[in-house]
Parts: C-alpha cells; sequence; structure tokens
C-alpha cells in the first residue's frame, strides 16, 4: 500500500493557511486557487476510481469552504492513489497551488 502521508500533510498545510488567511486574501485569488486543486483533485480521484466514466465537477461551496474542500478531495485521491509518480505529481500540484494562492 502506497504511503500517502506527503500528500495529506501538504494539503493539510495549504488548508491551515487558508483557515487563518484574511477574507481579503481569499477574496484575491487565495479561495479560487484552492477550488481548482479541489476541482483537479477530484478528477484525478474520479478517473482513478472509473477510468471509462466522466468525472463530475466540484460545486464552489463558498470561498469559506475552500480549505475543506481541498481536504476532502485530497483526502479521496489519496486512498486510490497507487504510484509514487502519481503521489509525487499530487503534492507538487498542492505546492504550486499554495504558492498561487499566496498562502
Amino acid at each position: 500500500m502506497l504511503d500517502t502521508t506527503p500528500l495529506t500533510r501538504a494539503v493539510d498545510h495549504f488548508a491551515d493557511r487558508l483557515r487563518a488567511a484574511p477574507q481579503s486574501r481569499l477574496q484575491r485569488g487565495g479561495a479560487a486557487e484552492a477550488l481548482g486543486l479541489a476541482r483537479e483533485l477530484a478528477r484525478r480521484a474520479q478517473l482513478l476510481e472509473e477510468p471509462s466514466g466522466t468525472p463530475r465537477e466540484m460545486p464552489d461551496a463558498g470561498m469559506f469552504a475552500a480549505a475543506d474542500q481541498i481536504t476532502v478531495a485530497a483526502r479521496d485521491l489519496a486512498l486510490v492513489l497507487e504510484t509514487e509518480g502519481a503521489l509525487a505529481e499530487a503534492v507538487a500540484l498542492v505546492a504550486e497551488a499554495q504558492q498561487r494562492a499566496g498562502v
């Protein structure tokens, strides 16, 4: 079984930073960046679970839910990841999104 701790740690850190960020930072793009990440992580998880299916898009639950959305999506993905390469890609996506979010 693949150890996905690096992914969950990276996402937990990003989520904590989002929760601590002022509303103005979330409005300036932090929340949108997090939603984009959550959608991508959820898409990857769905494709791994059902390769022939059409992924459903995670809805926008508002800027104050963005931290929870990335956490849920990352944990779903962590359950189905099978390779170190896919894990490394997911961790890199989180790091890049956090940097763009500025938190």
